[in-house]
């Protein structure tokens, strides 16, 4: 285990890099912050192009993290790990467990959870060498899998979107595009048709297709998530990989809402003026998918469904209050969505300097 100089660099507190040369381990874990308490957030396993991709993800993951957790009201600090390789043909029990080695040597904190590449199963495995473990198997005491409030939240978010860009919070009628219908975008469009919406996915992966249309034949299907970026909607839902808001895609926009689960949506800043601009109200993407790390963290306090469920509908009233501010400060929703973060990871942490017995 080697602690880089990035995380001086970046704000971050720490920056580690894990290497297992038996397993194929190659895992980094960022903590951007301890300020509200332990850095939680999930493990991604991916195929980066090069160990720099890979660590440009995992800065920007972990603090998205320490905003998420703090609007969400956490008492949980922001951290990440991602690792290196192909989930599908890298991953093994032995590289899993090398993994929770390196995460209990940290002392909780860091607490992980599931992410891109990473399921239930595989946070058990994880949880054989560490404590610090959630997203955990039912049996196990956990949550099981985190998309189930991750896609509540998000819905929640896109309600107080329409909320407050249409007056109601009603759903019915309105065209909504869902980019990716994996383990969230899938389980938002159940939300969704429930709702009443019109329903438009997009998906690379044929399979994902197909498990949608199968219990919601009446779907409509883009032929790409490119020309679902473009369509006429009303809400454009981005629920694949981050980086889809760019100097590109945004003139393309028609939708006038943008509110999905993909972390890191705005490809770099400046992009959150370029929506606010074209009067398209972005919903900041930490905010609104806040539900899957609400849902993880009740783990830590022996989990309840029907608690963690309560938590994740606040989302409503909370993306309220960031639409609120930017328009009372005259600045974009992201902007805001900053501002209540770090206004509360200040004033908590302040706190810490208070003596108790």
């Amino acid at each position: 285990m080697t602690e880089g100089v990035f995380g001086r660099e970046s704000g971050h507190e720490q920056v580690v890099f894990c290497h297992d040369a038996a397993t194929g381990l190659k895992a980094i874990i960022a903590i951007y912050s301890t300020a509200l308490g332990p850095a939680l957030g999930g493990t991604r396993f991916y195929p980066y192009a090069s160990e720099s991709d890979a660590l440009d993800d995992v800065l920007a993951l972990s603090k998205g993290m320490a905003y998420k957790n703090a609007l969400a009201g956490l008492d949980l600090g922001g951290g990440k790990a991602v690792i290196i390789g192909d989930p599908a043909t890298d991953k093994s029990e032995a590289l899993l467990r090398a993994y929770g080695r390196f995460v209990q040597s940290l002392g909780g904190r860091y607490i992980t959870a599931c992410d891109v590449g990473t399921y239930v199963a595989d946070m058990d495995q994880v949880a054989r060498e560490s404590r610090f473990v959630t997203g955990r198997s039912p049996e196990d005491g956990g949550a099981g899998d985190s998309s189930v409030l991750t896609a509540f939240g998000v819905f929640q978010g896109m309600r107080a979107s329409a909320d407050h860009l249409w007056g109601t919070p009603d759903l019915a009628g309105r065209r909504v595009g869902v980019s990716g219908v994996g383990k969230v975008g899938h389980i938002l469009v159940e939300h969704l048709v429930e709702a009443g919406a019109q329903v438009v996915i997009a998906d690379v992966s044929a399979p994902a297709i197909e498990r949608v249309r199968a219990t919601h034949p009446g779907v409509e299907v883009a032929e790409h998530p490119d020309t679902l970026l473009a369509a006429e909607l009303d809400v454009f839902a981005p629920c694949a990989l981050g980086g889809v808001l760019d100097d590109e895609t945004v003139p393309r926009l028609r939708a006038k809402v943008v509110c999905g689960a993909a972390n890191n949506q705005l490809a770099h800043p400046g992009i959150e003026k370029q929506l606010e601009e074209r009067d398209i109200l972005f919903a900041p993407d930490y905010l609104v998918n806040a539900g899957g790390v609400i849902q993880v963290s009740d783990e830590l306090h022996g989990f309840d469904f029907a608690r963690a469920k309560r938590k994740a509908t606040a989302l409503f009233d909370t993306t309220k209050a960031v639409f609120a501010l930017a328009e009372a400060e005259g600045v974009p929703p992201v902007t805001a969505a900053d501002r209540l973060a770090e206004r509360r990871m200040s004033e908590v942490s302040r706190l810490r300097s208070i003596l108790t017995v």
